[in-house]
C-alpha cells in the first residue's frame, strides 16, 4: 500500500501536465495597406538597396561609410548585445539538462565516547534535475532565443542608421561647399562693386549714397560669408565624429573629388509588406512580441507543481583505531513533488506582469508598424514634391542670372542705377541658393526613403555570420 501511495504522489505532476499545459497568447495579426498613396519613383521597380551607395559611383561616400560602419560605436553596443543574448540563450537551454557538482570532504572526530576518533575523507558527484513538466524552462528557451533575433536585427537595424547618418552628413557637407562657393561668388561681386560705387563717388560721378548703399550690401555679403564657412565647419566635424577620422585626412579626403550626386537614386517596392518585412526595428518588434508571449508561458507555468529528482555517488576512506575500510555510498532520489500552496499572491502578480508587458509589445509593434508606413510614404512625398519642382527652381535660376547679366551691362554703362543692380543680385543669390537647397532637400529624402525601406537587410543570417 505504501508503494501505491508513493507511485500516485509522483504520477500526480504528470497527470496535472496532461490536463492543463499552460498556454502563451497568440501573435496578434497586423493588417498592412495594400499599396502606397504616395506618388512611387521609377514606377515602384524594386531595387538592390544593399548596393546602392556604391551604385552613385562616388568612391568618397562609399569608403566613409565603410569606415563608420568599422569603427562605429553603436555597432559595436550592438554587437556587444548580441553576445549577451547568446549567453542568455545557452544559460536557458542548460536548465533544462541536469547539473551535476564534483563534491570532496575531509572530516576528523568522534561520534560518541568511548568510540575512537575517525578521520574520513570522500569525493564524489551530486546531482539534480528539475524536470520541465509544464514547459517553463523551453518557454523560456523560447524568449531567449526571440531576445537574440531581437539582437541579430539591432545589429542591422546599427548598421543601417549609421549608413544613413554618415550619407546624411556627407550631403550636407556637399550642399554646405555648395552655398559656400555661391556665397564667395555673391561676396566678391558685391565688393568689386562697392570699389567701383567708391571710385565712381569719389570722382563726382555718383552721390555718395549710391557708395553707401554698395559698401552695406558688400558688408552684409561678407558676413552671411562667414557664417556660411562656419556652418561648413560644423558639417565637417560631424562627419569626424561619424568616421573617427582625423579631421586633416578626412578634409584631404573630400578635396580630392566632387562627384555629382543624380537626382533619381532607386526605387522601392509597390508593397508595402516587401519593404515592411526588411526592416530590423519591425522585425526586432515582432520578436518582442515573440518574447513577451514566452515569458507569460513561463509565468504561468511557474504557478504549476514541480518535480525534481536527486543523486549522488561517493567513495572515500575512513579510519578508525587504526584500521581502514573503504567507504563507497550512493543514492538515487529524492524525487520530489514540490506543490504552491500559498506565496501572497506573488506568482499571479508576475502572470499579469507578463501579460501586461506582451500588451505592450503588441502596442508598441502596431505603432512601429504605422510609423513604417508613414516614414515611407513621407519619404516618396518628399521625393516627388523636389523633383517636380525642380525644373522650376533651375528654369528661376537661370533667368535670374540672365537678367543680373543684363542689369550688370547696363549698370557698367551707366544705363542702370546701383539699387536695380543689388536687387538682381539679391535675387540671383536667393534663385542659386534655392537650387542648392533642392538638391539637398531631394538628396536628404532620398536616404531617408533608404532608412524607411530598411536598407539592405534580410531576414537571413548570411549577413550575420560575415561579421568580424
Amino acid at each position: 500500500m505504501t508503494f501505491l501511495r508513493l507511485a500516485a504522489a509522483c504520477a500526480l505532476p504528470l497527470w496535472l501536465a496532461a490536463c492543463a499545459v499552460p498556454r502563451a497568447p497568440a501573435p496578434p495579426e497586423i493588417v498592412a495597406p495594400t499599396q502606397w498613396y504616395a506618388p512611387m519613383p521609377h514606377g515602384g521597380r524594386l531595387a538592390d538597396l544593399v548596393r546602392w551607395w556604391r551604385e552613385l559611383d562616388d568612391a568618397v561616400l562609399a569608403d566613409l561609410i565603410d569606415q563608420a560602419q568599422t569603427g562605429s560605436p553603436t555597432i559595436a553596443a550592438a554587437q556587444a548585445r548580441i553576445a549577451q543574448a547568446r549567453a542568455a540563450r545557452a544559460a536557458s537551454r542548460a536548465a533544462l539538462l541536469p547539473s551535476v557538482d564534483g563534491a570532496a570532504s575531509l572530516t576528523r572526530g568522534n561520534a560518541q565516547a568511548p568510540l575512537p576518533l575517525a578521520t574520513t575523507a570522500q569525493v564524489g558527484a551530486e546531482a539534480g534535475w528539475e524536470i520541465d513538466l509544464f514547459g517553463g524552462r523551453q518557454y523560456a528557451i523560447d524568449a531567449a532565443q526571440a531576445r537574440l533575433r531581437s539582437a541579430e536585427a539591432g545589429w542591422h537595424d546599427a548598421r543601417i542608421t549609421v549608413a544613413a547618418e554618415t550619407a546624411a552628413s556627407y550631403f550636407r557637407l556637399r550642399a554646405c561647399q555648395r552655398l559656400l562657393e555661391v556665397s564667395q561668388g555673391d561676396a566678391g561681386s558685391r565688393a568689386e562693386t562697392a570699389r567701383l560705387a567708391q571710385l565712381s563717388a569719389d570722382a563726382g560721378f555718383t552721390p555718395p549714397a549710391n557708395a553707401a548703399l554698395a559698401r552695406a550690401a558688400a558688408a552684409d555679403s561678407a558676413a552671411r560669408l562667414i557664417q556660411q564657412r562656419a556652418q561648413c565647419e560644423i558639417e565637417l566635424k560631424t562627419l569626424v565624429a561619424l568616421t573617427g577620422l582625423a579631421e586633416p585626412a578626412l578634409a584631404a579626403r573630400l578635396a580630392q573629388t566632387r562627384t555629382a550626386i543624380p537626382g533619381t537614386l532607386f526605387g522601392v517596392a509597390a508593397l508595402p509588406a516587401r519593404v515592411l518585412a526588411q526592416r530590423p526595428d519591425v522585425f526586432q518588434a515582432e520578436q518582442a512580441i515573440a518574447a513577451a508571449s514566452a515569458e507569460v508561458g513561463a509565468a504561468r507555468a511557474d504557478r504549476y507543481p514541480r518535480l525534481s529528482l536527486s543523486g549522488s555517488i561517493r567513495a572515500g576512506l575512513v579510519r578508525t583505531g587504526g584500521d581502514t575500510v573503504e567507504a563507497q555510498t550512493w543514492a538515487i532520489g529524492p524525487l520530489a513533488v514540490s506543490v504552491p500552496l500559498f506565496d501572497g499572491g506573488r506568482r499571479e502578480a508576475n502572470v499579469d506582469a507578463a501579460i501586461g508587458r506582451y500588451q505592450e509589445a503588441v502596442a508598441l509593434y502596431r505603432g512601429r508598424v504605422r510609423s513604417a508606413v508613414s516614414e515611407v510614404e513621407q519619404a516618396l512625398v518628399a521625393i516627388d514634391a523636389a523633383l517636380r519642382r525642380g525644373d522650376s527652381v533651375r528654369t528661376a535660376a537661370r533667368n535670374f542670372q540672365a537678367y543680373f547679366d543684363s542689369v550688370e551691362a547696363r549698370y557698367r554703362s551707366g544705363l542702370a542705377s546701383l539699387v536695380e543692380l543689388e536687387d538682381a543680385r539679391r535675387d540671383l543669390f536667393a534663385a542659386q541658393t534655392a537650387v542648392v537647397g533642392l538638391e539637398r532637400d531631394l538628396q536628404s529624402a532620398w536616404v531617408s526613403l533608404y532608412r524607411a525601406a530598411g536598407g539592405g537587410w534580410e531576414r537571413d543570417a548570411s549577413a550575420l555570420a560575415a561579421q568580424p
